[in-house]
């Protein structure tokens, strides 16, 4: 099962390092990692994804906080959240499939951000769901560059768990 951890980190050189030098020696692969400047000056934010069972997540959670500069570990992955990702895509298009395109970017609220004479580049913002959809629809046109961001999520203060609402939703 893949397992995300947001991580608030004191904001030094080198501490990206010793977490990635902790993953590394355990045997851990980190599937997604997205780092950036938390709510208060100095903190940084680290989001991973991490595939593990329950214990083996738990023990990485405890050496986490054994890593000076670190100040806090959650294991997010069943809390309600908000989970974004970026994704830039450049697709290849003429002039005829050009407005297909265009198209169906637009039905997955993606802009689109450049266009060249054989292809166009497409900016997507949305859950991971959303950016392997994307990509398995645009394939056929043929992908020329794929870039993207790692997951970042935000506990939902309000508690609502999205997925519970989306299979009521489902179901009527």
């Amino acid at each position: 099962m893949k397992h995300t951890l947001s991580v608030l980190v004191e904001d030094e050189a080198g501490v990206l390092t010793r977490i990635a030098g902790l993953f590394a020696r355990r045997g851990f692969n980190i599937e997604s990692l997205a780092v950036g400047p938390a709510e208060k000056v100095g903190i940084s934010r680290i989001t991973m994804v991490v595939p593990g069972d329950e214990r083996s997540i738990e023990q990485l959670t405890k050496q986490l906080y054994k890593l000076i500069n670190v100040i806090k570990v959650q294991e997010i992955t069943t809390t309600p959240c908000v989970e974004r990702e970026l994704m830039l895509i450049k697709v290849k298009g003429t002039s005829s499939t050009r407005s297909e395109i265009i198209e169906l970017a637009q039905v997955f609220r993606a802009r689109v951000v450049d266009i060249a004479e054989d292809s166009l580049t497409i900016e997507v913002v949305g859950d991971p769901g959303k950016m392997v959809a994307i990509v398995q629809i645009l394939s056929k046109f043929g992908l020329r560059e794929v870039a993207r961001t790692g997951k970042i999520a935000l506990i939902r203060e309000s508690g609502v768990n999205t997925e519970y609402l989306k299979s009521l939703e489902a179901k009527v």
